[in-house]
């Protein structure tokens, strides 16, 4: 709901999810600026290190 509500005070209208912004977070934020993906990993509580080396091929 907040994220929907975010988006349309912004103008955005491409539709928000939780899965969209754990998968910029990962990307954006922390991959592409160094942050190691076993620390990336840890953040997003993934159980196996193949998971966000998905995010890793962007």
């Amino acid at each position: 709901m907040f994220l929907k509500g975010i988006a349309m005070m912004c103008g955005i209208k491409k539709r928000l999810t939780t899965h969209l912004a754990r998968h910029t977070f990962a990307t954006t934020i922390t991959l592409s600026n160094g942050v190691p993906i076993e620390a990336v990993s840890k953040m997003l509580s993934h159980k196996n290190l193949r998971t966000p080396q998905n995010y890793a091929k962007l």
